[in-house]
């Protein structure tokens, strides 16, 4: 792992975690009570629907994971990559969340399904659009392997055995603000309901601009 990241690498995993804490807060606050960033729990709530003959919830869910699925599949195709560099079209897949984002909102207030499909794939396509950067991993719409590499960290310490400094900051900075989307979230849609979307969308958006804006500079252009 490199000694330091760029600041693109930075701030690009906060502003990201910020944005799939948010839109997850927005989900499980929402009409269907279940999280959009990550598919853990929608399977487990999928095999329980199909075990007990739920026909209709079990379709619901499976529109739900085949949405982030999708997300990831356009992430292929637009970046062909699962390794962080610049040159690569973030900008294009980050207009795209965006868009999806925004779509999602009247969906969701009228009660469709579509709007959380709509707002997983936006996830999927982050979540497989971020992956590595030098051998850092860097997931910013579920926190479960940052605070699975924060123990690792811990115990590490603990055995006295020397801890990668940079991976452990980049750890609890995604932690910290998909924490802060959260927060965020809960506060937006208890204002706005499902309008909250707009703001992750506005900042997915604004994100993608800055990326574009960062690679046309001459210094980092190639």
């Amino acid at each position: 792992m490199p000694e330091r990241l760029p600041r693109w690498v930075w701030v690009g995993a906060a502003a990201l975690a910020g944005v799939a804490g948010t839109v997850n807060a927005v989900g499980f606050l929402g009409f269907q009570k279940q999280a959009i960033t990550h598919l853990t729990g929608t399977t487990t709530l999928l095999g329980a629907a199909v075990a007990q003959g739920e026909r209709a919830q079990a379709a619901h869910l499976l529109l739900m994971v085949a949405g982030f699925v999708v997300g990831a599949v356009a992430s292929g195709l637009i970046i062909q990559d699962s390794t962080l560099r610049l040159g690569r079209r973030y900008g294009v897949a980050l207009a795209i969340e965006a868009a999806l984002l925004a779509l999602a909102v009247p969906l969701f207030r009228a009660h469709h399904l579509a709007g959380p499909m709509l707002a997983a794939a936006a996830m999927g396509l982050q979540n497989a659009m971020a992956t590595t950067y030098s051998g850092a991993v860097v997931r910013t719409s579920h926190v479960s392997g940052m605070f699975t590499d924060l123990g690792v960290m811990l115990g590490h310490r603990l055995r006295g055995l020397p801890v990668q400094r940079l991976r452990l900051m980049l750890s609890l900075l995604i932690i910290g603000f998909f924490f802060a989307g959260g927060v965020c979230g809960a506060w937006l849609f208890a204002r706005f309901g499902y309008g909250a979307l707009y703001v992750p969308a506005a900042l997915t958006g604004a994100v993608g601009a800055g990326y574009v804006a960062y690679r046309a500079m001459p210094a980092n252009s190639g």
